[in-house]
């Protein structure tokens, strides 16, 4: 057999992505404060761009943009319509002003739209990995928790002390005012600082403070804390450990600094009337029988107190479930999760239409005096430089322009889809996947995957992520569909106006959205609660 060489030619296809492209992907893709940080990177090392401080719109606010719309359309008669059940408050809240979260579940979107496995390029369709997203839920042993019904003070003595410079202690609602982040520990060495104690104690307490969890719990021993301490003070002892531990475990919030839910609770109650009955029975059925008030097996923890007087048991439970058993979840966290909404919903000629935040949207332009030193510079070398760096310019500018003008698509085409939700609320929300607005903008659906992740939009309901407006849908028995956000919202509505002595259970919530001609069968509804963090009727039920 002979080997031979041929030549020969042919054509083939091939999508080269240019520094242009690649530019335009990843600024497509970042964040508000994530662009922030590039647009400054790239101010910082091209001589050649330059912020546009002429251009108004880019310091204006989304309060004038609101103000330039109510005009035409009465903010009063929109905003008196809307749920009261909102994920973020946005009754008086400026656009421009930083849209404070809490807790995740103002951020959750449904989780069941369609999701790409595969990221095109801002156009043609190049595949990348998507960014795997993950969220997580906690459960609390007891339900419904409330310290809205405690009855005493625990910092009732009247202390004077000199504040530092910029901080205030305010007393009604505690209102603490400074201009740094204000916390757990922070609250408790503020008030650590206000006693009279010696200077060993007062680090025993800096100490013990330190060791806190930001649920209040205190994760160090008492061994541990010693050994801390010894450092600094050889002489202290494991009772002088104990001492001050008390002393921490009846700050405000009380029960912070313990160890186990036990000794948080049991702590609380100390600030109760002991020579009353009920609360010597609660102090006894959380040493002995916490496992039993956990399921609310009433008939269980009757049998084991041999309590006959019914009443008095569930006077007890209730007294029990209204303590806190995460004390450091009543104060503001050391660090909150801030936006800038990337887009507003207004008013404008009696239709909800998005809009830019001009805040969130920084003018860029070439400086012109270097620009003009292009023609007039002799060395290679500084023209070399100055065209290089105006091409980069030219660039990012053209990049920027193309993120905002897809972001502004794709949340017109939310806000169009969506005009329900912005009057109503979630339970008006419409189902939406990815490939619906995909189509109708003429863009990969995986495109509008990235340009929908960490993008944020100001509201009538409040401020969401973006990825908040898809959701599946799940038909109705007339034919139709219904958004699986909207029966999350009507499921949260009907169990917060259920009766808590008879909470609906799993099944009920089914037959009820029947009637509404909604089929979903009781494992999805179980579902639906959980992503909610809703607890089952059980966990809710209510004696008195």
């Amino acid at each position: 057999m002979k080997n031979m060489l041929n030549l020969r030619q042919s054509v083939t296809q091939t999508l080269a992505m240019t520094p242009q492209l690649q530019q335009a992907i990843r600024l497509l893709q970042l964040s508000q404060q994530e662009l922030e940080i590039e647009i400054q990177e790239n101010l910082d090392k091209n001589p050649l761009l330059e912020t546009d401080d002429s251009n108004e719109t880019a310091t204006t606010s989304l309060d004038a943009l609101t103000e330039q719309h109510s005009e035409q359309e009465s903010r009063e008669d929109d905003f008196n319509s809307f749920s009261t059940d909102k994920p973020v408050t946005s009754d008086d809240v400026p656009y421009s002003t930083m849209t404070e979260l809490s807790a995740n579940k103002q951020l959750e979107g449904s989780g069941d739209f369609y999701e790409n496995d595969e990221i095109p390029d801002f156009q043609t369709g190049i595949t990348a990995s998507e960014k795997s997203e993950m969220t997580s839920s906690g459960q609390e042993l007891l339900a419904n928790s409330d310290t809205d019904n405690h009855e005493f003070d625990t910092w009732n003595e009247n202390y004077t002390a000199n504040i530092s410079s910029g901080k205030s202690f305010e007393g009604g609602d505690d209102v603490y005012q400074g201009e740094t982040s204000y916390g757990l520990k922070e609250h408790l060495l503020w008030q650590l600082n206000l006693t009279k104690g010696t200077p060993k104690e007062q680090f025993i307490g800096e100490v013990i403070i330190d060791g806190l969890k930001e649920s209040g719990y205190l994760s160090e021993s008492n061994e541990d804390l010693l050994i801390a301490v010894q450092k600094q003070y050889p002489d202290a002892t494991t009772e002088d450990i104990d001492r001050m531990l008390r002393v921490v475990q009846h700050f405000d919030p009380v029960g912070v600094a313990g160890r186990t839910l036990e000794e948080t609770l049991l702590t609380q109650l100390d600030e109760y009337d002991q020579n009353n009955p009920v609360v010597a029975l609660a102090q006894q059925i959380i040493k002995e029988h916490i496992n039993l008030l956990a399921t609310n097996d009433i008939n269980g923890l009757q049998k084991k107190t041999k309590v006959r007087n019914e009443k008095f048991l569930l006077e007890t439970v209730n007294l029990i479930k209204n303590l806190e058993p995460y004390p450091g979840r009543t104060i503001d966290r050391e660090s909150r999760e801030y936006i800038v909404p990337d887009v507003a919903i207004v008013r404008k000629n009696g239709k909800w239409v998005a809009e830019l935040n001009p805040a969130a949207v920084p003018k860029l332009k070439i400086n012109e005096t270097y620009s003009a030193m292009i023609k007039t510079v002799k060395s290679p070398e500084d023209s070399k430089y100055l065209k290089s760096h105006l091409q980069e310019a030219n660039w990012f500018i053209q990049s920027l322009n193309k993120r905002n003008d897809t972001l502004l698509k794709v949340a017109t085409c939310i806000a169009n889809e969506q005009q329900d939700f912005f009057e109503k609320g979630p339970q008006a929300m419409k189902p939406l996947v990815l490939n619906d607005v995909a189509s109708q903008i003429g863009i990969h659906e995986s495109t509008v995957s990235r340009v929908t992740t960490e993008k944020y939009m100001y509201t009538p309901q409040g401020t969401f992520e973006l990825k908040y407006f898809f959701s599946s849908s799940v038909n109705t028995e007339n034919g139709g569909t219904f958004s699986s956000t909207a029966i999350r919202a009507k499921i949260k509505k009907l169990i917060d106006e259920e009766d808590t002595t008879h909470p609906l259970s799993d099944s009920q919530l089914s037959d009820i959205l029947k009637t509404e001609g909604i089929v979903v069968a009781r494992r999805t509804i179980a579902k639906y609660r959980e992503s909610l963090n809703i607890e089952s009727s059980t966990m809710r039920k209510r004696f008195l």
